[in-house]
Formats: C-alpha cells, sequence, structure tokens
C-alpha cells in the first residue's frame, strides 16, 4: 500500500490540518502517517489557542516515521516557526524524501498573517526550494510575490515573480477570485490553468489542506502533477458539494461523500 506523511497541525474541529489531511488520504486508498506541528483549538468559528511543538519532539516524529514507513509522498501544511520549518527541512533532505507537496500556511481567511516576516523568510529560504509543488492561495502568493492579485493576468505575473527565486512547480489557487475556482500551474516556466466551478456554499473551512492532501495522494501513486492536480480538483468539488453543514461558523466539507 502506498503511504503519504501529513506534517502540519491538530485541528480540533477536525475540518482541517492533520484530520482533513488523514481524511482525505484514507479516502484515496493510501495510508495516512502524521507529524503534528502544532495543537489547536478551534471550531468554525475560529482558532482560541495553539500550541507549538517543540523541536525536539518534531525531529523525534519524523524519524519515527521515515525510519519505519518511509512515504511515497509528504504534504506540508501549518509550521508555525523558524525553528521547526528547518527541523522539517533538513529531516526531509537527509532521507531524501520524495513528492513534497508544500501549502504555505501563511493568511489566515480573514486576512490575519499567520507566519511572522522571519519564519516566512526561512520558509522560502529552506523549505520551498526542497518542494515539488507549492499551493499558494491569492492572499499568500500575493505575500510571496509582492503583487496585487485581482484577475487571472495579476496570477500569472505573480507566478512568475514568485518562480524567479523556487525552481519548482506553483499551484495559484484561485478560489478567493470572484468569478470562478480556476487554478494556475506555473511549471518549468509554462502556464496551464485548471478550471473549477465554484461551489456556492459558505462551508469551506480545510479546502486547502485537502486539495494538497489529494494531490500528494495521487503523486504517491506515480500519476503526473498535472493528473495529480486534476483528480485532487475534482475530489475537493465532490466533497464541497455534499453540502455539509456543521457548525455556527464557516463549517467543515464532507471528506467520506463516497462512503455509503
Amino acid at each position: 500500500m502506498k503511504t503519504v506523511l501529513t506534517i502540519a497541525g491538530s485541528d480540533s474541529s477536525g475540518g482541517a490540518g492533520i484530520q482533513a489531511d488523514i481524511k482525505t488520504i484514507t479516502m484515496h486508498g493510501l495510508y495516512a502517517t502524521s507529524t503534528i506541528t502544532a495543537l489547536t483549538a478551534q471550531n468554525t468559528l475560529g482558532v482560541t489557542a495553539i500550541l507549538e511543538c517543540t523541536p525536539e519532539v518534531l525531529k523525534e516524529q519524523l524519524d519515527c516515521i521515515f525510519t519505519d514507513i518511509y512515504p511515497d509522498a509528504v504534504k506540508i501544511g501549518m509550521v508555525a516557526n523558524s525553528r521547526l520549518i528547518e527541523v522539517i527541512a533538513e529531516r526531509l533532505l537527509h532521507y531524501q524524501a520524495k513528492n513534497i507537496v508544500l501549502d504555505p500556511v501563511m493568511v489566515a481567511t480573514s486576512g490575519a498573517r499567520l507566519l511572522s516576516e522571519e519564519a516566512q523568510l526561512t520558509l522560502r529560504e529552506v523549505l520551498m526550494p526542497i518542494a515539488q509543488v507549492i499551493t499558494p492561495n491569492i492572499p499568500e502568493a500575493s505575500l510571496l510575490s509582492g503583487e496585487h492579485i485581482t484577475d487571472k493576468a495579476s496570477m500569472l505575473t505573480a507566478a512568475k515573480k514568485i518562480a524567479q527565486d523556487y525552481s519548482g512547480a506553483i499551484l495559484l489557487k484561485g478560489g478567493h477570485l470572484i468569478e470562478d475556482a480556476t487554478d494556475l500551474l506555473f511549471a518549468n516556466q509554462q502556464a496551464s490553468w485548471f478550471v473549477g466551478q465554484r461551489i456556492l456554499t459558505d462551508n469551506t473551512h480545510g479546502t486547502g489542506c485537502t486539495l494538497s492532501s489529494a494531490i500528494a495522494c495521487h503523486l504517491a501513486k506515480g500519476e503526473s502533477l498535472a493528473n495529480s492536480i486534476q483528480q485532487a480538483k475534482a475530489y475537493l468539488s465532490q466533497a464541497l458539494a455534499y453540502g455539509l453543514n456543521l457548525g455556527q461558523g464557516s463549517g467543515p466539507m464532507n471528506h467520506m461523500f463516497a462512503l455509503k
């Protein structure tokens, strides 16, 4: 059985982070392992507390996985500080990890920054260079590129600017644009657009986690990056379209829509 390692924070409400990743990986028929970077107290209304993992325990978690159940792909989500970012990069390089998908969790849906400028710089310098693909949303791509993104033309401009300092592929997610949910893949100086239908729902908690995990699943199976993205988008759309409505705020999607 193929395996995927998710490196991310724990979401007590189950809609995002480690919990969303494990659900996604399981529903793709793969075995999920995890390395938890932080515990969060949160629900559909917001985050009330965060307890970060120590670098020492984070390293031990990674060592335990790679020396026993070596992953076919790695998904990286929330990493709260520079030291944790450095530990992850060092261990992934040490074990020659493959198929690394980095979801640069930098900006909350509310617009609040989740990473300090120091941690953001460390992310760019030590973690982005070893990822096969990064999956920023529009606010995150704006931070990475310095570009104000309002449409597809500025999405492409931003991707090209990010590519000046990063040799891997960039999947710039267009979900924050009003008209549709079309994403841009910029790889090897070539642009490819993935058209997606906008699902009319307020329950979008964990969409970024879910998409990046699904991409990692398809890469673990040996599929091309383009096909992995296409299949991951289809899975995400179905999970959103199911219409799960839990909680009082921005609720989760139904990762298990295919179960009867």
